[in-house]
């Protein structure tokens, strides 16, 4: 037993057993335990409330727990990124604030240019052997190479090379968050923990956090509503549910799939019992007043008393089910924008750009941060100044919901009070069928504004965008602080949504449910793909396959000037495309082979039977080796023929 015990220790970097915590008389954890290993990538979702942050917090020792134990292995550090950061400001410029990260680093290097400076006027050869062994230590920790390392990650995570030397006090919240982010992911802590990374990061940049994430040497535990994410990031889900820490070993997909299951046995399981139960019960009431059956009676009572009762299953899954209406349609045209033009000072976001949006167009409008997303929908809305033309067309009626709507709450207001005020036709009991899609139930319509947390606030205000009346919607970011129910909530109000709207969003998974047409600024133009998100990415990656070899064949002549008349080097070329083509089709065979086993791994025969079970992961786990070998030797081709052609 010491012995399976110290193997086990040896393997888990952080082990929670028996957590409970209170806030008040509310368990958010009961009995709760969770063991982390050097290498997991675990996505805690749950919904809002049920205590994700504060797990966090507790694991980062903030919070005092009220039972269980919490224990980390003596080389385990914690990095910790929240939303506490948004308002942290200096006056150093970014790269150094990252840099702060690299603390031995910079003593190191204050305390070498101390010698240095005292080597001018006192020179021995004692300071210079001190200077030489402290060079060494620098070299050896990495210091020369620092700098670099962070300019790097700043500029991965959207900052422009200009932008690396401004005080950190000049930049909004969001962009300060990415600072923090840069600087602990230079920390490189053995368990990185990140609550809503995503939140503040544009397209390009939540792809670079997760190819990042994916090669990170640590653990990692992500909070997060961008499934996208989840699936491309971590290996493992625990869920925060019932006061109890739910784990499932895959990601965000492979969850849906064992939870539905996991649902389906508990459920059987339930109702056998509860039917169980009542022929128990039935029993005892009937036969409890005669003596021939009191043996059997007694019997069934302490039966009954020493069950287990399995718990039933809370429906944790929400729809909508009104009808969003409005009292007029809108034309077949709802918006022409022509020769718009619009910059800020030196920094242009349109010029004569022209837009065209008809009666039942869904537009998800997408792109890097700084590219005027938020500022088009804003001369849509009307509210900013710009050359050109931007008209609504006949009978359209437009609602807008940005981060400002929410600020414009009523703070004393009680939410159905809130939502009365926006002047529908819909009765009391309407708006209420409304706010309990929004998760706003019984007694909860009528707490006040002032008390609610930000995603409270957000669901509250796109109810109100959402029963407008309007026929055209504008919405910026409207899945920021939403759990993934309500941001599912939201994807089935705009499914049925019989208008027209325009989205800015950066999760991917939202747009992809939602829109059918994607939008996004270049070269100052507004470019648009007539089809859905996944066709849009599909278009893109086929296009940029394409670039590669045709700007590989270009640039051969000057590559290899002493190319053989025999054609040699065409050959060479051609071997090479055609390894290319073998190994992607080896690729999507062994993706399409990967699917194919994660659903193995979920069916009932596989799910419960250890043997059974540990066969098919291994299996699993062998393609994923295969497919990560594959994808390395497609990148090395890739470099090959970009450096040689």
């Amino acid at each position: 037993m010491p012995l399976l015990f110290l193997r086990f220790r040896t393997c888990v970097m952080l082990s929670i057993n028996n957590l409970s915590y209170f806030i008040g008389d509310r368990p958010i954890y009961d009995e709760a335990s969770l063991h982390i290993k050097p290498k997991d990538k675990i996505g805690l979702i749950g919904l809002n409330g049920t205590g994700k942050t504060t797990l966090l917090r507790i694991i980062n020792g903030e919070y005092t727990i009220d039972g269980g134990i919490v224990s980390k292995s003596n080389d385990c550090t914690v990095g910790y990124l929240n939303q506490d950061l948004l308002s942290f400001q200096s006056d150093d410029s970014i790269v150094a604030v990252a840099m702060q990260a690299f603390k031995e680093a910079q003593d190191l290097e204050i305390h070498i240019e101390k010698l240095i400076k005292k080597l001018e006027t006192e020179y021995s050869e004692e300071l210079v052997f001190q200077l030489t062994k402290m060079q060494e230590k620098y070299e050896t920790v990495g210091g020369y190479s620092l700098q670099s390392k962070a300019e790097e990650i700043l500029e991965g995570i959207g900052f422009s090379t200009e932008d690396l030397h401004r005080p950190l006090k000049e930049f909004s919240g969001g962009w300060r968050m990415r600072v923090m982010l840069a600087k602990l992911l230079l920390e490189n802590p053995s368990l990185l923990m990140l609550d809503e990374p995503t939140n503040h990061l544009d397209l390009p940049s939540i792809q670079w956090i997760e190819n990042y994430l994916k090669n990170y040497e640590g653990a990692v535990i992500v909070v997060s509503h961008d499934r996208k994410f989840l699936d491309n990031t971590i290996n493992k889900i625990v869920e925060v549910s019932g006061c109890k820490l739910n784990t499932y070993e895959g990601n965000y997909s492979f969850y849906e799939k064992e939870k539905d299951l996991r649902n389906e046995i508990q459920k059987n399981a339930f109702e056998n019992q509860q039917q169980k139960i009542k022929q128990t019960e039935r029993f005892i009431e009937r036969f409890r007043a005669k003596a021939t059956k009191a043996r059997q009676v007694q019997s069934r009572v302490k039966a009954l008393e020493r069950m287990d009762i399995i718990e039933g299953i809370d429906d944790s899954t929400a729809s909508v089910n009104f009808k969003f209406r409005f009292t007029q349609q809108s034309g077949r045209h709802v918006l022409r924008m022509e020769n718009t033009g619009k910059s800020y000072g030196e920094i242009k976001i349109l010029e004569n750009a022209s837009a065209h949006i008809e009666r039942g167009d869904k537009i998800a409008l997408i792109g890097a941060n700084g590219k005027g997303k938020s500022t088009l929908l804003r001369i849509i809305a009307g509210t900013e100044k710009h050359e050109g033309k931007s008209q609504l067309g006949h009978n359209v009626t437009q609602s807008f919901y940005a981060q400002h709507q929410i600020e414009a709450l009523h703070i004393n207001n009680e939410i159905l009070d809130e939502l009365k005020q926006e002047g529908t036709d819909k009765t009391e009991q309407e708006l209420r069928t409304v706010l309990g899609c929004f998760l706003f139930h019984d007694d909860d319509v009528f707490k006040k504004i002032k008390i609610l947390s930000g995603g409270e606030k957000s669901r509250v205000a796109l109810a109100k965008t959402l029963i407008s009346n309007s026929n055209f919607l504008l919405l910026d970011e409207p899945t920021n602080h939403l759990d993934m129910l309500s941001v599912n909530i939201l994807i089935q109000a705009l499914q049925q949504y019989q208008g027209t709207f325009i989205v800015v969003s950066h999760d991917r998974y939202f747009i992809s449910q939602i829109a059918n047409k994607i939008w996004y600024i270049q070269d100052y133009q507004i470019k648009e793909y007539p089809g859905t998100y996944d066709e849009y990415e599909d278009w893109k990656a086929k296009n940029q396959k394409l670039e590669k070899p045709s700007s590989a064949k270009k640039e051969k002549p000057k590559k290899n000037k002493n190319a053989n008349k025999n054609g040699e080097t065409d050959k060479e070329l051609k071997r090479l495309e055609n390894k290319i083509r073998d190994i992607e089709s080896q690729i999507e065979a062994l993706e399409n082979k990967k699917k194919e086993q994660e659903e193995t791994l979920a069916l009932p025969s596989t799910y419960g039977k250890p043997d059974i079970q540990a066969e098919e992961t291994q299996k699993y786990e062998k393609i994923k080796a295969d497919l990560e070998q594959l994808n390395l030797e497609w990148g090395k081709l890739i470099e090959k023929m970009d450096e040689e052609f």
